[in-house]
């Protein structure tokens, strides 16, 4: 596993990264740092923006109540993502914050809200989704933020989606219980570099027949069960990318 520095406070910066750059930091921003983390002037900090890597750099006083960042050397080169999409139906506010943080940190590169029959929440807050999936990557030594895209319904999913890319859709009704004999039958048990994946879990309520018919009909579609248990679908987004980082993905 990549060292990585996890004593110096990490922040999330929407602008082009040099050295030698001074860089005004947003009132939020500044209120973080120094009024939760008691940072003063000439503290270290990590800072990134999803395109340039990680770099040093050095709290300075930007004028009255504002701060700024000095910019040093690059810490971290940027790295690819792994290429997994995370679809999903959307949940209430505080579980799907909570969901959103953990993909985030699982690995995955694009967030797709999916509308079922059964979904519980139409409406999707990205605003607050972006929000998240900055403090997960803030927090856990991530260099890159997903893309995260409009809800859509899955027939437009379904409709759009590249069949060279797996989809692995959870469904607590698949015949083959073992969830990693399922994700390597008919294929190498370990493939040479991690695949093209989409993972994909559906409402608490499961999938309507005519979706799940849909979904099996599709090419390169593989059915996975998440064990004797039923899961509720913020723990089985956590349970299922696991499973298929360790089985195809970049676990190896």
């Amino acid at each position: 596993m990549p060292r990585y520095d996890f004593r110096t406070p990490r922040l999330y910066l929407d602008a082009p990264l040099d050295g030698g750059r001074r860089l005004p930091l947003d009132p939020m921003q500044t209120h973080y740092l120094r009024n939760v983390l008691r940072l003063k002037g000439g503290d270290p900090v990590l800072v990134f923006n999803g395109r340039e890597g990680e770099w040093r750099a050095t709290l300075a006083d930007g004028g009255k109540r504002a701060l700024s960042l000095a910019i040093g050397e690059r810490a971290r080169a940027q790295t690819p993502p792994l290429d997994l999409d995370y679809l999903f139906a959307p949940l209430k506010q505080a579980r799907l914050d909570y969901m959103v943080q953990k993909a985030v940190e699982m690995g995955a590169a694009r967030l797709q809200p999916v509308l079922t029959r059964h979904t519980q929440v139409a409406r999707v807050n990205l605003e607050r989704m972006r929000a998240n999936t900055i403090e997960a990557a803030e927090q856990c030594g991530i260099l890159t933020l997903p893309e995260i895209a409009p809800p859509l319904g899955l027939t437009r999913v379904l409709a759009a989606r590249d069949p060279a890319r797996l989809l692995v859709f959870c469904d607590e009704d698949a015949e083959v219980r073992d969830p990693v004999a399922a994700l390597t039958a008919g294929r190498a048990p370990a493939p040479p570099a991690p695949m093209r994946l989409a993972v994909l879990v559906g409402p608490e309520g499961g999938f309507a027949e005519d979706e799940r018919v849909a979904l099996l009909k599709a090419p390169n579609v593989v059915r996975l069960a998440l064990g004797p248990r039923i899961l509720r679908a913020d723990t089985a987004a956590v349970a299922a990318l696991a499973l298929v980082a360790a089985v195809l993905g970049d676990w190896r």
